[in-house]
């Protein structure tokens, strides 16, 4: 059974950073594709980015790209997120994810959730 913790979530301003961390353990993360979604009060949940099973190929929302970047450390079976030019929209609960699937980054295909880490941009 695999798990997963997230850290790093936290208050920052517009324009400034943060680096997420999701800790596995259980199994290995090279069985999955893992990575992130988030979520606000009212709203669906939205898939962030992730990396595949297979390859290793990354993914981004629209709404984060060139401005987030996912990796995986395959040593500490751990993968991050690093967050840059943080936007008041980029607030939200965010969820670390894992799945059998390579390719369907949906809520409904997830096999694994973390508890999620709050984050709040704002001045």
């Amino acid at each position: 059974q695999l798990q997963l913790v997230e850290s790093g979530g936290g208050l920052v301003q517009p324009g400034g950073s943060l680096r997420l961390s999701c800790a596995a353990s259980g199994s290995t993360l090279d069985y999955y594709a893992i990575g992130w979604f988030r979520q606000v009060p009212g709203k669906e949940r939205e898939g962030v980015s992730y990396i595949t099973r297979v390859g290793g190929s990354t993914s981004y929302a629209d709404s984060v790209k060139g401005r987030f970047t996912i990796s995986r450390d395959v040593a500490k079976n751990t993968v991050h997120l690093q967050m840059n030019s943080l936007k008041p929209d980029d607030t939200a609960v965010y969820y670390c994810a894992a799945t059998y699937n390579d390719y369907a980054w949906v809520p409904d295909e997830i096999d694994y959730w973390g508890q999620g880490t709050q984050v709040t941009v704002s001045s």
